[in-house]
């Protein structure tokens, strides 16, 4: 009798995952590997990067890639296919960031946005995801393999605005129109392209941020307002449940999927915006 992971596994299969160092990429990177998958973790925090491969196996290895630099992006593919002798078989362009390393820009007014902190967004959520499609699909396109697949990490600010966050918010915009476009075309070559949208999760990253521009919050209390922000009474997205639903995307039970925004936020945003704190500027 097949389990729920023979059904999901990825034996041999080789994946990058950009921003996969921690957080989301690092839950991700743990559980393909644990799938059969021979991971590349690509990030800029070598160090954490270089922790979690030795942790996950033989099977691991560790890229520095700034995913805003086309030539790095490129030159990680090409480390994937040399490394293994193989092609790319699953391409994760999860890196990305909130702001340009100054948390407050993040919650600044439309008419207050900064030109730099805004490039600097856009070059690592939008052009970092075109670069991984792009250098993904050169490396996929001669292969014949069923499960060629691309997945771009979205955001809910993608499918619901904010009343902040307004440079993040574009740039997964964007992400959409990218994985739509990029659907489109590969679809004739046999390859997947989607993206994954979830609502704010609690990472240590968000949870730095919120307290650093509210000092007075609790780990407790930011745990408390994104569940009774919730439409699932009595639960909240965490960053299992995002790689669950990558493993899902990158598998043969996602064959026949391509083009979607596969969104986890509980059905908020068939109700309601996305607000749990309301706007320091406010």
């Amino acid at each position: 009798m097949l389990t729920l992971c023979d059904l999901y596994r990825l034996d041999g299969r080789v994946a990058i995952i950009t921003g996969g160092a921690s957080g989301i990429g690092a839950t991700t990177a743990k559980l393909f590997a644990s799938q059969g998958a021979k991971v590349v973790v690509a990030d800029i925090q070598d160090e954490k990067g270089s922790a979690l491969v030795k942790d996950l196996g033989p099977n691991s290895r560790y890229f520095h890639c700034d995913v805003s630099c086309e030539d790095q992006v490129s030159a990680c593919v090409e480390f994937a296919t040399s490394t293994y002798g193989k092609t790319l078989d699953i391409m994760f362009n999860n890196a990305g960031v909130v702001d340009a390393g100054k948390p407050e820009q993040a919650f600044l007014r439309i008419t207050d946005i900064d030109a730099s902190s805004f490039d600097h967004v856009c070059s690592v959520n939008v052009k970092g995801t075109l670069f991984g499609v792009k250098h993904a699909a050169k490396a996929m396109i001669s292969s014949t393999d069923s499960m060629r697949c691309i997945l771009n990490m979205c955001s809910i600010s993608a499918v619901v605005a904010q009343r902040t966050y307004h440079s993040y918010t574009i740039s997964k915009h964007a992400i959409i129109g990218i994985t739509k476009t990029a659907a489109s075309e590969l679809g004739r070559h046999g390859i997947r392209v989607n993206c994954i949208s979830p609502v704010g999760i609690i990472t240590p990253l968000l949870t730095k941020l919120l307290q650093k521009l509210q000092p007075t919050l609790t780990s407790e209390q930011i745990q408390e307002a994104y569940v009774c922000n919730s439409e699932l009474a009595g639960t909240k997205l965490e960053v299992e449940d995002v790689a669950n639903a990558a493993l899902f995307l990158c598998s043969q039970d996602a064959k026949y999927i391509s083009g979607h925004n596969l969104v986890l936020d509980g059905g908020l945003s068939a109700s309601r915006p996305f607000d749990p704190f309301r706007n320091p500027y406010e």
